[in-house]
């Protein structure tokens, strides 16, 4: 910018010069007035230029700061990117370790077990629940809910198949799909069966068991498509649950419990009224007594005012006698 102001300086001042020298050389007025003008128009030229430059350094300055605002708002967009990248990243890796749990029949058994307990903890108090709580016929119940008789306590299992599922869901044509469809039901079935003769135990349990799905998905495929494994788990009274249909479960179950304890407590109200009862019959036998104990004390009470009375009479009829010359008595009794 210095070097193009040098250049019109320079230009400037030639054209000044020059003017001079045709004013020297030339008498003319007219010719004299020309070249003021052409004077007065360079300098305006060199005013106009000034303020020009000048615009077009502010220009470059508000430019440069806009610019400089939005590079900063793009860093920072950038960021909030890359932490949601991050963030996404951490999410599939999750997935994948929840794939590989699920994959794992041993590890499925413990997430379905970890669900169950989360479930049943928040639905119902802590004495009304075990896990893992041993039978008499040897076995362990992943969830047993102590209900009264009837119906008896309870066992929830939290194992599931899950291979023929996934089987199913990727099925390429209509042959692999049947086949599948035909394991998961066998599968299915084998676990109602195997449910019902672990953990149904007369006399001991109560005369049903529940089948707990930690996977909606699967509670979903098996209620649209399969009615028959469903009919047959109703024949053998097991009863197939999902994390939405055990709370619902759970919470009649509560008020299942609330009723017993109200009952309870409705038996120990009537036993302590009877006791109360019998605390108010004694009492007013005692205040019957403490009444009778009054009226004889009243009665004594006037006697002694009546035998004070009497007295007093007698008091002072021998004051009286005192005051009075009275003969001796006669010998003779007159």
């Amino acid at each position: 910018m210095d070097i193009f102001i040098l250049v019109i300086a320079l230009a400037v001042i030639l054209l000044v010069g020059t003017a001079f020298f045709f004013v020297r050389r030339l008498s003319d007025q007219k010719t004299v007035e020309s070249l003021q003008q052409l004077v007065g128009q360079v300098q305006t030229l060199t005013t106009n230029q000034a303020s020009m430059q000048t615009a077009l350094n502010q220009q470059m300055s508000q430019s440069a700061k806009e610019t400089a605002e939005t590079l900063g708002s793009i860093t920072t967009r950038l960021n909030v990117i890359d932490e949601a990248q991050k963030k996404l990243t951490d999410l599939s890796s999750q997935v994948l370790g929840l794939q590989d749990i699920l994959d794992n029949k041993q590890a499925r058994g413990a997430f379905g077990e970890v669900q169950l307990e989360n479930i049943v903890r928040n639905a119902l108090p802590e004495q009304a629940y075990d896990f893992q709580a041993g039978l008499s016929n040897g076995k362990r119940a992943d969830c047993l809910i102590r209900l009264p008789y009837p119906p008896g306590p309870i066992v929830i299992d939290a194992k599931f198949p899950l291979e023929a599922y996934h089987a199913l869901r990727n099925a390429e044509d209509e042959m692999d799909r049947k086949q599948a469809e035909r394991q998961f039901a066998g599968d299915i079935g084998k676990h109602v069966s195997a449910i019902a003769e672990r953990y149904i135990i007369p006399g001991e349990t109560a005369e049903s068991a529940l089948m707990f799905l930690p996977s909606e998905a699967v509670y979903a495929e098996l209620h649209a498509n399969h009615p028959n494994v469903v009919e047959s788990s109703y024949q053998t009274r097991v009863w197939i649950v999902s994390p939405t249909t055990l709370m619902a479960t759970l919470n009649t179950i509560r008020a299942v419990l609330r009723d017993v304890k109200m009952r309870e407590q409705a038996g120990l109200i009537q036993q302590e009224v009877a006791r109360l009862m019998d605390d108010v019959e004694r009492l007013a036998k005692r205040a019957s007594n403490l009444k009778r104990h009054f009226n004889q004390a009243e009665d004594d009470v006037r006697q002694i005012e009546t035998s004070a009375e009497k007295i007093i009479r007698r008091g002072e009829k021998i004051q009286a006698l005192d005051m009075e010359e009275t003969p001796p008595p006669s010998i003779t009794g007159e």
